[in-house]
């Protein structure tokens, strides 16, 4: 993959890119947002590792206008590591959230997730194009219409709506929906599908309390009640 290093500490960055590295990614490294922000703008990028703690404009910020630039899969780095930091840093875009001092082999591991996000190894192969009344998934683009309009989706978003499009009708657990979306060695911390889920509903203007699409089942998961439709 190409991968972008948001990290104003040296040594911290050079630690990324000698990890990263090892890897065959190719790996660029920015010192600070605005850098970063500019090199998004300019290059081709898979995946951005971000630090919150960066001078000027704090990383939560900064992933906030990425994702108004971008699909990008975000991971974001932090000495912060409460659950609502990382709550924080999911709502403003980031696909995972991962605490310092971090192992290098978790680090590792949850880039190698996110290069298989969307892979679905158990199942069988999706369709390009998933519609459901009012909602249309272009699998391939990874774009998402609703009534029509196009809607932005982060990475994580994305997959987790098109599992439950894909099995619309299925009530579908909420390890099995991390599972589908991520792959199964995606290390999530606890409820952090029902933020996800939590977005993905304000971006689809859908309720809870009365769902056109995404509906609760409380204690199990979620379930789609839309129809599927022809695309």
């Amino acid at each position: 993959m190409r991968i972008l290093i948001v990290e104003d500490d040296p040594r911290t960055a050079r630690l990324l890119e000698e990890l990263l590295g090892m890897g065959d990614h190719h790996v660029t490294c920015s010192r600070t947002g605005e850098a970063g922000l500019a090199h998004l703008g300019s290059a081709t990028v898979d995946l951005v590792v971000l630090d919150v703690m960066l001078p000027g404009r704090d990383g939560y910020s900064i992933c906030a206008e990425m994702r108004t630039m971008s699909s990008v899969r975000i991971l974001m780095l932090s000495a912060r590591g409460a659950p609502v930091d990382r709550v924080d840093g999911l709502r403003q875009g980031a696909d995972d959230y991962l605490a310092k001092p971090f192992h290098a082999q978790e680090l590792l591991a949850r880039v190698d997730a996110l290069a298989r996000r969307g892979t679905l190894a158990t199942e069988p192969a999706s369709p390009s194009v998933v519609a459901l009344e009012g909602l249309r998934l272009d699998v391939r683009g990874r774009t998402v219409d609703v009534d029509g309009r196009p809607v932005a989706f982060t990475g994580a978003e994305f997959d987790i709506l098109r599992a439950l499009a894909e099995r619309a009708g299925r009530v579908v657990s909420r390890d099995r929906l991390m599972e589908l979306a991520r792959g199964s060695e995606y290390g999530a911390f606890d409820r952090s599908v029902d933020v996800h889920i939590s977005n993905i509903r304000k971006k689809l203007g859908d309720s809870a309390r009365a769902p056109r699409w995404i509906r609760t089942v409380r204690g199990v998961g979620y379930q789609v009640v839309a129809a599927r439709v022809e695309p």
